[in-house]
């Protein structure tokens, strides 16, 4: 269990399935996270990988979203990148804000990762704006990155955080 100011963070699990999936069927994060047809499904496939960390986030003892990270190997290249989605009736409230610095300080502490990752698409301005209130900088735009539900390729924005800059 990781606790931030306002959130808990604990390694997710087979049970919380079907709340994570319904909070990616929320139009508003299913515009931005991927997922086939059967999201829970999707989100087993993500707790089955080993190479990927899933944390949900909980507020007022509530499943509110999820955090997850994985880390570049290569020791001349290391680094954590994060994902994060929040129910929409959480947001505003720097619940996601609280998330992201948890998660990074526990990966400063006990991981010694010095620099994180993260590539919200280009056009979702909310995600960009929070990331930056954390301390992530745009790195630079990573062109028809993702291929969205529309079929076209979208571009993502690569931003990056030193643990130096990770404010509050």
């Amino acid at each position: 269990m990781l606790r931030g100011r306002a959130v808990t963070l604990r390694p997710a699990t087979v049970a919380d399935v079907p709340v994570l999936a319904a909070i990616r069927a929320e139009p508003e994060v299913r515009r931005w996270w991927r997922g086939g047809d059967d999201l829970a499904d999707s989100v087993r496939a993500d707790l089955a990988d080993d190479d990927l960390h899933v944390y949900v986030i909980e507020h007022d003892g509530r499943v509110i979203g999820a955090i997850q990270w994985y880390a570049e190997s290569d020791p001349d290249y290391r680094h954590a990148s994060l994902d994060v989605f929040l129910a929409p009736a959480e947001r505003g409230a720097g619940l996601g804000g609280d998330a992201i610095r948890t998660l990074a300080r526990h990966l400063i502490d006990e991981y010694g990762h010095h620099r994180f990752t993260i590539d919200p698409a280009a056009a979702n301005s909310a995600a960009i704006r929070a990331y930056a209130k954390v301390g992530f900088r745009p790195v630079g735009v990573l062109r028809r990155y993702e291929r969205g539900a529309d079929g076209r390729w979208h571009d993502a924005l690569l931003m990056d955080l030193l643990a130096d800059d990770l404010t509050g």
